[in-house]
């Protein structure tokens, strides 16, 4: 058995998870343990500062790059504790990184991910591997999602299914069952709408079960609106961001209806992220098997208005697979930083759009 540590801190930012997950000799991961952490408030404020531009965004962007692998630090020394292990039995640390742009196209594309590997690893006392998006940009690809690699080898079966990842942003992979490619691509906003509005206008940090949006009603004029953006009618491979769906993007559509109550904004926004999501299951099946992970599992209220825009789908979370869907983003890191221990490809150019296969992720020994 060879242990790896997962880290993840999604666009959503709501927090740090980290896992430890044991793999045997073929790369089949089993979890040990897992915890996570909030991410400091004033960090937490600063990361969001540099989601958009600012004054002085380098030097505050290094000093959050060292102060969020702290963070990470923190959630490894405490996972190693819950374990009961010592950090000479973990071969690595496999860390997305916190991401701040990701800029996918044009000629000079670029990703970016805060949470400096060197000091990971010095503070850990464990090999890093880290900054896995931008070898798959370099071979022209969307360096997102990486997940469905992971997705397609612990979760594919003989018939189709899709999984679905309500993060920040919500991704959707779809494993056929055969011998044909994998699909896999960002639908468009997860939990990143919802869960600013509800700082901005209810001081909450999310709308918790989607309690807010059922107390509202849907403004059919406002989701045409948010609808219409281009993104969603972009084939893939497409990723993206907050770059594109943020809060100032909200308001702007938001001036005409300056008066609707902030709840119906809220059941406006759920309706967004299921609709995006249930209009990119329907050009692939109209029915099938569709497995829920990330925070937005939790959201009943989501899952019921997506059982609804998808009579001919079954839902279930994950777990139904074997892995909570709580775990799923952090798991596949460890075990992209296996694959990388192992000299293995980790994307799918099919879903990136790069070039070709490629070793994922740059190494960050603590020695």
């Amino acid at each position: 058995m060879t242990y790896c540590i997962g880290l993840m801190s999604g666009t959503s930012m709501d927090g740090i998870d980290a896992v430890l997950v044991a793999f045997d000799q073929h790369g089949h991961p089993s979890l040990k343990a897992e915890h996570s952490i909030e991410i400091p408030g004033p960090l937490l404020t600063e990361l969001h500062r540099l989601c958009t531009p600012n004054d002085k965004e380098i030097d505050r962007m290094g000093r959050a790059d060292r102060a969020i692998a702290l963070a990470f630090a923190e959630a490894v020394h405490n996972l190693l504790a819950i374990a009961e292990i010592s950090p000479d039995e973990v071969a690595a640390i496999g860390s997305h990184g916190q991401t701040v742009r990701h800029m996918p196209e044009g000629p000079h594309a670029f990703t970016l991910q805060l949470g400096c590997p060197s000091t990971l690893a010095a503070v850990t006392g464990i090999d890093v591997v880290a900054d896995f998006r931008r070898k798959d940009i370099a071979l022209g690809g969307q360096g997102a999602p990486l997940v469905p690699a992971f997705h397609q080898a612990l979760f594919a079966g003989d018939s189709p299914r899709f999984i679905l990842n309500i993060g920040g942003i919500a991704n959707l992979t779809c494993l056929p069952g055969d011998k044909s490619d994998v699909m896999g691509f960002d639908t468009g906003p997860g939990n990143t709408l919802m869960d600013a509005w509800a700082r901005e206008r209810f001081n909450l940090p999310y709308d918790a079960d989607g309690a807010i949006a059922a107390s509202g009603t849907v403004n059919p004029a406002l989701l045409q609106r948010l609808l219409s953006h281009p993104y969603f009618a972009q084939p893939a491979p497409k990723s993206t961001g907050r770059e594109l769906f943020n809060a100032s993007w909200l308001r702007g559509h938001l001036q005409s209806d300056a008066n609707l109550p902030a709840e119906d904004v809220m059941a406006t926004l759920l309706a967004l992220t299921v609709e995006s999501i249930a209009a990119s299951a329907r050009q692939h099946t109209e029915q099938g098997e569709l497995f829920l992970c990330g925070g937005g599992a939790f959201n009943s209220e989501l899952r019921r208005a997506l059982s609804a825009a998808l009579p001919g789908f079954t839902i279930e979370t994950t777990e139904a697979l074997g892995l909570p869907p709580k775990w799923v983003e952090a798991t596949a890191f460890a075990w992209l930083a296996w694959r990388h221990l192992n000299g293995l490809p980790g994307n799918l150019p099919a879903v990136t759009g790069a070039s070709r296969e490629a070793i994922l992720g740059g190494w960050y020994p603590a020695g």
